[in-house]
Order: structure tokens, then C-alpha cells, then sequence
């Protein structure tokens, strides 16, 4: 396994056009002619996988792909939006071969900007409709829930909101955690927009700029600052808390932080998916076949449950442990497939003065 450096001048750039707002629609016009880049070779036992995912949760299955297949796989770490910048920079230019994201409105960009390859059915006809693209072009590996990580010490069950709305009220002022420049917070912000409207969901962001949010890099650290009392409440993916559970070693039922999922199909329990796109060059490649064909194995998809406490998309593999199954949730009916107008996003969260 080879992890490829994120490329400097595309990082920064990245960077700035999130700062303005701008992130994926200035990035799809940015040209460039760097020759170093180009498409790879097919079926050379190489793939090149660009990851808006984490290396600590996907690093072991990419090994462990790597040992069971043969197949060498060179990775490139960024967060969602900065990878989906890149791509759209690149262009057919990319020596990627796959996009690994942490949201399907990253993937419906890039795949708006007709970079992906269909994909085959008999690899869509694995994972439920609602949980890949209507063209076909990206297919989610698993499933999140967005929650209100919480401390009950410090908010109370009476206190915990009916609404994610609610926390632009006064009781709610300086006490809950957002990541705004994470892509899962970024993707909520969309899927409220595809539910409320613009207007609500400005009014939304506004309420909670104007309210003391405490502003943090990613989901991790909030549940870190809510675990450990720094911080009563904020809002992330149910997962984290596991992860947390199992960097200290306990049961999740052991932290002092407890996830609560917004009741009757609010917007703030959101079910999103992390998934893949393969770019156009590399669509007949057979060692990319081969990466997704074990991402939706039983054992991929296992590994996922038992070590990240995600959902599986392909049926039969177990929920992970203390989780209601996803056909159980009253989640929000939204198409991910709507959740592809990240730009106007990012600049609304901007305008709201939270980046």
C-alpha cells in the first residue's frame, strides 16, 4: 500500500475556495496543464484510490485487500471535499482510478461533472436503491446516521430537542459542537436545503453562527470535547462515538457520551452513504472491479460493522452491535441523489459566517 501526497498547490487551492464558498464550482474551471498527471494503465496489478476517507478507517481493509488479491493499491488522503476538488481540477488528467467518499453529495458532484463510469449492475443490484446513483455511477459502501452526541451530565433527557431546529434556541447558546468545513456536516446542510429550502435552511445556519456554536475541525474531536465534558452537545455521525469507544479501549455504553437520533424522520437523523466512482479511463479495468467487488463482500462489508460500526449495504452482514437496523430508523425521506449541489452549500455556510 503506497499513500500518495495530497498535491500541494491543489490542497491550498482547495482550501481557499472552501473558505469563499466557491469549493467544487471554481475548482471544475480551474484547468491547469500539468503533464506529470495522466491516466493510468489498465490491469497492471496497480489502482489508484483518491480518499475523502480516513486512512486509520480504511487503511486495514485496503491492506488486507492488497494481501488477499495481490493487487497493489497507491492511495491519496484528503478530506471529501478537498479529494472531489482535486478531481475536478484534474479532469481526465487524473491517475485516479476510484473516488472514495465520505458522502454521496461529493460523489453526485464529481459524477455531475461526468468523470464516473456507470457501474454494472451486477454490482448495483447488491445495495439498495436509495443508496446509489440513479445513473448508476456511484454506489454506496455503507451507511451513517446523522445523531446529537450528547453528555448527560450536561443536558438532560427533557432538555434533548424534538428538532435539529430547535438548537437555535436561547437554552441552546454556546453549547453545541459543528464541524462546518466536514463534508458529513456539509452533506446535512444539503439534504436539509433538498428538504426545508434555502430560505429555512439560511435561517437555520444564521440561527446557529448567532448562538455561540463551538466550532471544531471534524466529528472526532467533537466527540472527543463531549465525552470529556468540554462541550454539552454537537452534532455528528453515530459512528464516531464507537470509535472513540475503541481508542479507549471500553464498551460504548461505557463513555460518558450518548448518541441520540432526532425522532420522527427529522432532518437531523439524515442517513447518508460513504461510496464509490469510478473515473472514465479506468471503467474496464478489472483490478478496480476487483477493489469494489471487496468493498461489497461479506467480508469487507463485515469488516466495516465490527471495525468502524457502520451499516452494511449488502444484505445478510449484522448490524454492528447496539444498533437498530437501518430499515428500523425514522429516517428523513431524501434522495441522495439530490445532494449534489455542494458549491451552493459551502457558500451558504460560509455567508453564515461559520467558516
Amino acid at each position: 500500500m503506497a499513500v500518495l501526497p495530497l498535491d500541494p498547490p491543489s490542497l491550498r487551492r482547495s482550501m481557499a475556495l472552501a473558505a469563499t464558498g466557491a469549493l467544487l464550482l471554481l475548482a471544475a474551471a480551474c484547468g491547469g496543464d500539468d503533464d506529470s498527471l495522466g491516466s493510468p494503465e489498465p490491469d497492471d496489478g496497480t489502482i489508484t484510490v483518491y480518499s475523502g476517507r480516513a486512512e486509520s478507517l480504511i487503511g486495514p481493509l485496503i491492506e488486507q485487500f492488497e494481501t488477499d488479491s495481490g493487487i497493489e493499491v497507491q492511495e491519496r488522503y484528503g478530506n471529501t471535499a478537498q479529494m472531489a476538488a482535486q478531481l475536478l481540477e484534474e479532469r481526465d488528467r487524473t491517475p485516479a482510478d476510484v473516488f472514495y467518499a465520505q458522502d454521496a453529495g461529493a460523489l453526485g458532484a464529481v459524477a455531475k461533472a461526468g468523470l464516473f463510469s456507470a457501474l454494472p449492475d451486477e454490482l448495483l443490484d447488491q445495495v439498495p436503491e436509495p443508496y446509489q446513483a440513479r445513473s448508476g455511477e456511484w454506489v454506496g459502501i455503507t451507511g451513517r446516521s446523522r445523531v446529537l452526541v450528547y453528555h448527560p451530565d450536561l443536558v438532560t433527557e427533557d432538555e434533548l430537542p424534538a428538532s435539529v431546529f430547535e438548537l437555535t434556541e436561547p437554552q441552546w447558546r454556546g453549547r453545541v459542537g459543528v464541524a462546518p468545513t466536514n463534508g458529513s456536516f456539509q452533506a446535512f446542510v444539503t439534504g436539509m436545503r433538498v428538504q426545508h429550502g434555502d430560505a429555512a435552511t439560511r435561517d437555520w445556519l444564521a440561527g446557529i453562527a448567532a448562538n455561540d456554536p463551538q466550532i471544531r475541525e471534524n466529528n472526532i474531536a467533537i466527540v472527543g470535547d463531549v465525552n470529556d465534558g468540554r462541550i454539552d452537545a454537537g452534532l455528528v455521525n453515530h459512528y464516531y462515538l464507537y470509535e472513540r469507544a475503541k481508542e479507549d479501549g471500553v464498551p460504548a455504553d461505557q463513555l460518558a457520551a450518548r448518541n441520540y437520533t432526532f425522532p420522527d424522520g427529522d432532518i437531523g437523523a439524515m442517513v447518508n452513504v460513504s461510496g464509490v466512482g469510478v473515473l472514465t479511463h479506468s471503467a474496464a479495468d478489472q483490478d478496480v472491479r476487483a477493489f469494489l467487488d471487496y468493498l461489497l463482500s461479506p467480508a469487507g462489508q463485515t469488516y466495516f460493522t465490527e471495525q468502524t460500526s457502520e451499516y452494511p449495504m449488502v444484505g445478510g452482514v449484522t448490524v454492528p452491535a447496539g444498533l437498530p437496523e437501518l430499515a428500523e430508523l425514522a429516517v428523513p425521506d431524501i434522495d441522495l441523489n439530490d445532494l449534489d449541489t455542494l458549491e451552493e452549500t459551502v457558500a451558504m455556510i460560509t455567508d453564515a459566517g461559520l467558516v
